[in-house]
């Protein structure tokens, strides 16, 4: 702790020479204040890391300047620790000045190496609640909406929704396919709006076995069932007065289904084998890459929960529907990795831009960030090349021109619509022939959803 500013207020001339002498000794830079007023006029244009203050002063006293301190801290966005030096040691004199503000007190005739240890004890956890803070700045900077990449339609449609959702705790689902970034939308969501401060649990529900899921969501009170060796907190309420997030939401077994869908409506549920229930103020955020709605229809999934998680619904567009979204979170991951790994990069080469913007991306943003991490750590100049992408890229097939040569075009036109019709019908009941007639699948290899599957299939008299 050397180095550290501490300001020793005390109206006895004697008592702050002896404070001065034995802070300095232990490498503490002291400052001394005669009063109260005095010691917040020296605040005012040196701020101290701690304040050592005695209780029994003319005008301000010790309590009064504590709260002062602490009002001025507050206000500035500062950071102070107080201790108080008394004569009287009753308790009521030490709740007072903890209620003031005060992190510790001394009674005296104080020992030397109790106050030190004191003095050292309220820096530390000064320092650790600064860190603390920081971390939490960061944390909430990191995951806000204005940093989500990408200024295409499709995503502002998506800001536009976190905007207005943000501030509640309506539940939301998120769809779209794996790797669209429907965790970094939800922790969006979350640390944007007035459960910032709150806890964010993100739970992978394929994750956990069946026969454990009603534990880890909800706990379990020791002895419930064989290797419950002690109480065990659930996860909903982990996530008391925050988020929880519900990645994979269609894993869930119907049994955890029935459980959620009674949390979710009445804000309270009972942990496996205990007795009393558990109360909780949870926003629930849910996921899924597949269509629920055809899961309800399969039976898969149960329509009352479907309609309680599905109040407002975020679509996620695939990365290849993004456009020049693409090179903007191409650069946005070289310069993340680039810091990462130490690695003085430029940019990215016009070649590299060419095949990072014609590639589909079948994993999505996911992908892409994966594909820029390698480049970054295997390229060997200062910007990023085509050589530093890997061969599938650079072997995609090019995009061809679909323009017939004049000479080849029909002389009484072309029936376009006709022909967009006969080749849908086609590819529909193609997939639907390699689904073995599970239309769920055929939509997904179709790449498309099981609404728009089912519309296209009613469209042409398909649907038996």
């Amino acid at each position: 702790m050397s180095g550290e500013r501490l300001l020793v207020v005390d109206d006895d001339q004697t008592v702050r020479r002896v404070l001065g002498i034995l802070f300095e000794r232990h490498g503490f830079d002291v400052e001394t204040a005669i009063s109260g007023e005095d010691a917040l006029r020296q605040v005012e244009e040196r701020w101290p890391d701690l304040v050592v203050t005695d209780l029994n002063m003319q005008g301000i006293d010790g309590i009064d300047l504590v709260r002062a301190l602490k009002s001025t801290a507050a206000r500035e966005g500062r950071d102070i620790a107080c201790i108080v030096v008394t004569a009287f040691g009753s308790t009521a004199v030490a709740i007072e000045a903890m209620k003031a503000g005060a992190l510790d007190y001394v009674q005296k005739p104080f020992r030397n190496d109790e106050l030190v240890m004191k003095v050292r004890r309220g820096l530390s956890q000064r320092e650790l609640e600064r860190d603390n803070r920081r971390l939490q700045r960061q944390l909430k900077s990191r995951h806000q909406f204005e940093n989500l990449v990408g200024s295409s339609d499709a995503m502002h449609v998506v800001y536009d929704m976190i905007h207005r959702v943000k501030d509640t705790r309506i539940s939301c689902l998120i769809e779209g396919k794996s790797g669209t970034g429907k965790e970094m939308v939800a922790r969006a969501i979350h640390f944007s709006g007035l459960r910032a401060q709150g806890p964010f649990v993100a739970i992978n529900c394929g994750a956990i076995p069946e026969n454990l899921v009603e534990s880890e969501l909800f706990g379990h009170k020791k002895g419930a069932f064989t290797g419950a060796s002690r109480d065990k907190v659930g996860l909903m309420q982990s996530a008391d007065k925050g988020t929880i997030f519900l990645d994979e939401v269609a894993s869930l077994p119907l049994s955890a289904q029935v459980k959620l869908l009674r949390a979710l409506q009445e804000r309270r549920f009972t942990p496996v084998g205990a007795v009393q229930e558990v109360s909780v103020d949870v926003r629930v955020l849910a996921a899924c890459n597949v269509d629920l709605e055809a899961a309800v229809e399969n039976g898969e999934f149960r329509e009352d929960l479907y309609y309680r998680l599905n109040v407002v619904k975020l679509e996620l567009p695939p990365l290849r529907e993004r456009g020049d979204d693409i090179l903007m979170l191409a650069e946005s991951f070289l310069d993340e990795f680039a810091r990462e790994y130490d690695r003085p990069l430029r940019g990215i080469s016009p070649d590299a831009r060419t095949l990072l913007r014609a590639y589909h991306y079948p994993g999505n943003v996911r992908e892409l960030r994966n594909l820029v991490e390698r480049a970054v750590a295997l390229c060997r100049d200062d910007v990023l090349t085509a050589a530093d992408l890997p061969s599938h890229l650079q072997t995609a097939p090019a995009t061809t021109s679909a323009v017939l040569p004049a000479k080849q075009f029909p002389e009484d036109g072309f029936d376009l619509d006709s022909e967009l019709s006969r080749l849908e019908k086609t590819w529909l009941l193609a997939a639907l022939q390699e689904a073995d007639g599970q239309k769920t699948r055929a939509a997904q290899l179709l790449h498309m959803s099981f609404r728009s599957f089912r519309y296209r299939l009613n469209k042409y008299a398909l649907d038996d």
